[in-house]
């Protein structure tokens, strides 16, 4: 009997028995996150609560999660692990434009009140196919870890209007996987699994009006992303200034072979593109001697990632097409930026702002990205009293130029303990005004 109980011990699990145990093991990392957030409208602070999911992705604490559950904005974040204790953690970084953020547990308060976590394997999205069967596993609507079952129903889908995340760009750089798992509030930042518990992807979106349309980011997408936030706390971008179309359906208007190039659909103003000469219209054919293929929507994505990757700085060498005529090209990269920026309130003001960035400088015609835009002012206040409005470029404070939010809040906290009349100088579609914000009596 001794026997045979010591080869029953020394068999290896069966695959049901390892995947049974891989599934739970994954849902023992999933993690609730409760933020508050900050926000900054029409001259008011504000602040709102709201919910997600995470999934622990190692020893030290790092959880993923969404960039709209989890952001510069929160202010307190607190996870709910799958003992339902609750410890806090801190945001390590976020990427808007893949929707991606990481979090790390507080390990201080983990270690001193013993608190134990698991984490999950992460699979291989690249290897999925249409017709495989997923979970979504999360907490929707702050429900205790729920799991729903579908299949993937497209590996790499296009999705060309999402919604900004507080403004913020989005989707510009992967194609996503599509499930007809359900997904609702909630869910967003959870894991899409396999069978065996393996992550492939992050859960971040349904799509409003339809039934069984959810998208996720495909997990090896996610894993770069994750590399570069654990060690910088950002992801660093190049950027060329071209926004490419498909050239499905036009390639006899371009006197073009199929599946040859791709179309710049628009060139942005200012931009190393703009600078070089190149226009809308034109075919990219070769970027740095390997030939591009933008034929399908499904193609733009990596296409925009291949100039992203590159360093800022560096030097790419283009193959265009204009007419009959072939020509090459050098441009350098620059670094990618958001039309959004930090945004700030001054409240004893009514007023807020946001530094200006380069892109917003370009699209405006701006000079130069100094200055600090208004983006809001409350009524009654002394901004709006003074005549202050939407897309105004205040540069000056009292005579200083502020390039911007630092110094400005200097001079804001000098107003609060002195309040005084003060001189805000600046821009309006490229005429000059002067207002003096006066406290209130």
């Amino acid at each position: 009997m001794r026997y045979l109980c010591f080869l029953f011990l020394a068999l290896p699990l069966s695959a049901s028995d390892a995947v049974s145990r891989g599934f739970t093991r994954l849902q023992d990392a999933v993690v609730r996150i409760d933020v508050r957030d900050v926000s900054f409208d029409s001259g008011v602070k504000r602040f709102t609560g709201g919910i997600g999911s995470g999934v622990i992705l190692n020893d030290d604490g790092l959880i993923l999660t969404n960039a709209h559950v989890a952001s510069p904005r929160s202010v307190d974040i607190s996870i709910t692990l799958a003992s339902l204790e609750r410890v806090n953690a801190k945001l390590v970084g976020w990427d808007h434009w893949t929707d991606l953020a990481l979090l790390r547990l507080d390990f201080g308060e983990v270690k001193r009140r013993g608190l134990k976590f698991t984490h999950a394997d992460l699979g291989d999205s690249d290897r999925l196919s249409p017709g495989e069967t997923v979970y979504a596993v999360g907490t929707p609507y702050g429900l205790t870890r729920t799991v729903t079952r579908g299949i993937i129903s497209n590996n790499r889908q296009y999705l060309e209007d999402l919604s900004a995340i507080d403004g913020y760009e989005t989707g510009s750089f992967n194609t996503w996987l599509q499930t007809d798992a359900a997904i609702n509030p909630g869910n967003s930042g959870g894991p899409l699994v396999t069978e065996d518990g393996k992550v492939i992807g992050i859960n971040a979106r349904g799509l409003n009006g339809a039934s069984s349309l959810a998208f996720a980011i495909p997990i090896n997408v996610a894993k770069r992303v994750v590399a570069g936030l654990a060690r910088d706390g950002s992801i660093t971008r190049s950027y060329l200034g071209l926004v490419f179309g498909p050239l499905q359906d036009l390639e006899k208007f371009y006197s073009l072979k199929q599946n040859t190039g791709v179309l710049i659909n628009s060139v942005d103003r200012g931009s190393p593109a703009a600078k070089a000469g190149l226009l809308p219209g034109d075919i990219l054919l070769a970027l740095d001697g390997a030939a591009v293929d933008g034929r399908f929507p499904e193609q733009l994505p990596p296409i925009h990632d291949l100039i992203a990757s590159k360093a800022v700085g560096a030097t790419v060498k283009l193959a265009v097409k204009r007419g009959d005529q072939t020509t090459a090209y050098t441009l350098v990269t620059e670094k990618l930026e958001s039309h959004q920026s930090e945004k700030w309130v001054f409240e004893s003001w009514g007023l807020t702002v946001s530094n200006v960035s380069r892109a917003y400088a370009r699209e405006h015609q701006l000079a130069d990205a100094n200055g600090l835009l208004v983006i809001g002012v409350q009524n009654g206040l002394p901004a709006a009293v003074a005549g202050l409005g939407r897309n105004d470029i205040i540069t000056k404070i009292n005579n200083q130029p502020v390039a911007s939010l630092d110094l400005a809040k200097k001079l804001y906290d000098g107003f609060v303990e002195k309040p005084a009349p003060v001189l805000v100088e600046g821009e309006q579609d490229h005429q000059l005004f002067s207002h003096v914000l006066k406290p209130k009596p």
